[in-house]
């Protein structure tokens, strides 16, 4: 059977498998590459999956080469899934303002669907993931698409909160490492929401997690969130803002799980530190193993 998906390379991994595909988008309108890790229950049938977004700088390969979760992820029956964090190649650098760096553009898609030229053209993540990318693996790779969470780091982690809280039911489970909590409150946010949003804020609004949070007219997940910020983490006073969404959380009876960790940075070795202890959030959620 032909399948739209292109098998880059596939490793064996703790009894499973660590793929990573590319494939033509109809929604991005290039090629995008995205990684999958099977566990070894995979063999037997669709498992679960947890759907990771990566944070700005990153890749389709950052995750699943520096976080290490594998191991647990096949010890729980979970695939984990990741997609790159923004359209790439040479149309892309073609565009004004486009850079090779994180600073605006490439690999800082904000998980959002820009309407701004000339972002519009390809900066379509948000209806790449939910419409495009989710259905082809479930349809494709032995993956539960009735049971999934998201998860996400920094950038990625705004990109889960706010995906979790604009797609009721879609997920049933949503957990963040360092995210940007409350983007139109930060530079970070206002840059990319300038450059894919335009000038209008109250269009931003429908992107800000802690605004979202505000607005729900009961708790989205009762079994709860949980988010992990490091304490020396560089980034945390003047873009993370985990206290705002703490606070909307609060106000809607949305049980939070925030843990404020002494000693912690942004990076890697913080995610790889707490990782374990999201996937475990997520397979009970959605009863991996069963």
């Amino acid at each position: 059977m032909t399948t739209p998906l292109d098998l880059l390379s596939q490793h064996a991994c703790f009894g499973g498998e660590q793929r990573f595909y590319q494939h033509t988008s109809t929604t991005i309108g290039l090629p995008m590459k995205f990684s999958v890790y099977l566990p070894p229950q995979a063999q037997q049938g669709p498992v679960p999956a947890v759907l990771y977004l990566a944070g700005l700088t990153c890749t389709e390969e950052t995750f699943a080469i520096k976080a290490g979760a594998q191991r647990l992820a096949a010890e729980l029956g979970l695939a984990l899934i990741a997609p790159d964090t923004s359209p790439r190649g040479e149309a892309v650098l073609a565009l004004p303002g486009a850079t090779a760096s994180w600073d605006f553009g490439v690999g800082a898609g904000f998980y959002l669907d820009a309407t701004q030229s000339p972002w519009n053209t390809h900066w379509r993540m948000e209806s790449y993931l939910l419409q495009e990318l989710l259905p082809l693996v479930g349809q494709h790779l032995p993956i539960d698409g009735q049971r999934l969470g998201i998860f996400g780091h920094s950038m990625g982690g705004h990109g889960a909160l706010t995906l979790a809280l604009r797609h009721p039911g879609r997920f049933k489970t949503v957990s963040a490492f360092a995210p940007i909590c409350a983007p139109t409150q930060c530079p970070w946010g206002e840059k990319a929401f300038t450059g894919y949003l335009g000038p209008d804020r109250t269009t931003w609004l429908e992107h800000d997690a802690t605004v979202l949070m505000q607005h729900q007219p009961i708790a989205p997940y009762p079994a709860g969130i949980l988010i992990d910020q490091g304490l020396d983490d560089k980034f945390l006073a003047d873009q993370l803002h985990p206290h705002l969404f703490e606070a909307a959380c609060q106000a809607i009876g949305q049980p939070l799980t925030l843990r404020r960790h002494t000693g912690y940075d942004h990076g890697y070795y913080f995610v790889q530190s707490f990782v374990g202890d999201h996937l475990a959030h997520h397979a009970r959620g959605l009863g991996a193993g069963h």
